[in-house]
């Protein structure tokens, strides 16, 4: 058998494919039983092709596989319940969010109101009842966002009674601040120097604003004169209380920062000669030097012939609401508190005194002077020797009948003047009693 030569790129020549084309004839021409099993073997050898499609077939779509199964873990009751849950929460969390986010927007946002108003929140009441007064007055425009806030920022128990001024436009974070701080309009009242408690009692009674009755008149010289602030819904009594403390916190300051020396034992003998200076004048300049002369008085064993004290000793708390003239009859009349027949000081004050003339009392004014007179024109002349004080005493006596003759003229020209301009009578404020020979 002769080899069969190959070409240079490892083929066979052409004659070997033409022998093995020939082979495979040869082979065909074999029984038929042979060739269909020779087929078959051929076709199980070779890769599977598709069977061709008819033109509708293969417009149809295909059909998709099967999706794979659910896990048995996937399947679980408490899986599902549990993938449930955090859903739910994830979406219970977005509403929350979103919510606030609104309402805090409308919390911090322009307000309704159009003008100023004024709201009365009234002792006692709560968060709700406080946000419906606000919303019906239309401060806020939704009660319940206001309200929301407000326990939000934790200030439901801070919000506190009183009257309220709000702003137009004013914000439900502005209304909660004002209310927590207390910003509520400020009334007052003021009390005179040298007032009786049983006057005081009257003025407080007599205010519009304070609520509330009293039900005794204070102790004279327990209270001080002063100008008390004070919110819509406070009590009367409230205010003497007020008063009260304010006083006692005074006198403890002042009598701590009194002078050595002086010829009083107590507190209370202060008050008792800060109410005889308060009442003899009313110039400021004068207290300490009045506090002077007493003092001196006091030292000397003299009695202090003050003249006020005649008035409260007769009429008591009612002495100084209107002028009253002392007669020689009620100078001479037994009185306990008439300094010129006891020596030293009366058994209480005759009025409470004011701060400045407790602190006049407390640090007098330092000189030999014993007396004192008024000059006519409101002040005092000073004198230190009875000849001095009796030249002062005429000079104011001159000066009282020259008003008194003045006086007796203006009627009849006053008459004349308001028959032509027709002007309504001026009501003249109180006067201090004035001492005439002290």
């Amino acid at each position: 058998m002769q080899d069969t030569p190959e070409t240079s790129d490892g083929q066979t020549p052409a004659s070997s494919e033409t022998e093995t084309s020939t082979n495979d004839t040869a082979q065909s021409s074999g029984p038929p039983d042979s060739q269909a099993s020779a087929q078959s073997s051929a076709e199980s050898a070779s890769p599977m092709r598709p069977a061709p499609k008819s033109p509708r077939e293969a417009i149809q779509p295909e059909r998709l596989p099967e999706p794979p199964a659910r896990s048995r873990r996937a399947r679980n009751p408490f899986v599902v319940f549990l993938n449930f849950a955090l859903t739910f929460a994830v979406l219970v969390v977005l509403a929350i969010g979103g919510t606030l986010y609104w309402g805090k927007g409308e919390f911090d946002a322009k307000g309704p109101l159009t003008q100023e108003t004024t709201i009365i929140v009234a002792p006692g009441s709560g968060l709700e009842s406080i946000a419906h007064t606000l919303d019906r007055s239309g401060v806020i425009g939704q009660a319940w966002i206001f309200m929301g806030g407000v326990q939000l920022y934790k200030n439901a128990g801070k919000l506190k009674a009183g009257e309220y001024l709000f702003p137009a436009g004013v914000s439900m974070r502005n209304v909660m601040d004002m209310l927590v701080a207390g910003k509520a309009i400020l009334h007052s009242i003021t009390i005179p120097e040298g007032w009786t408690s049983a006057q005081i009692v009257e003025r407080v009674k007599d205010d519009p604003v304070l609520t509330g009755e009293l039900s005794e008149v204070p102790e004279e010289g327990s209270l001080l004169p002063e100008t008390y602030k004070f919110t819509r819904g406070t009590t009367r009594q409230e205010i003497i209380e007020r008063m009260r403390r304010a006083q006692e916190k005074a006198l403890a300051e002042i009598w701590e920062r009194r002078s050595e020396g002086l010829p009083i034992k107590s507190p209370r003998e202060l008050v008792i000669l800060a109410s005889i200076v308060e009442k003899e004048t009313g110039r400021a300049d004068e207290r300490p030097r009045v506090a002077g002369v007493f003092v001196n008085r006091l030292k000397q064993g003299w009695r202090l012939d003050s003249d006020p004290t005649i008035l409260y000793g007769l009429h008591g708390g009612e002495a100084w609401q209107r002028s009253r003239t002392i007669l020689k009859s009620e100078k001479d009349a037994p009185n306990r508190y008439n300094t010129y027949q006891i020596r030293g000081l009366p058994p209480g004050p005759i009025a409470n005194p004011g701060r400045k003339a407790m602190e006049a009392v407390a640090n007098p004014s330092r000189t030999k002077e014993m007396f004192f007179v008024a000059d006519g024109t409101g002040g005092h002349l000073f004198a230190e020797t009875l000849q001095e004080h009796q030249r002062n005493v005429r000079r104011w006596r001159e000066a009282e009948k020259a008003r008194r003759d003045a006086a007796a003229t203006e009627p009849a020209e006053k008459a004349d003047a308001e028959t032509e301009t027709d002007t309504p009578g001026v009501i003249q404020p109180e006067a201090k009693p004035e001492s005439g020979s002290n």
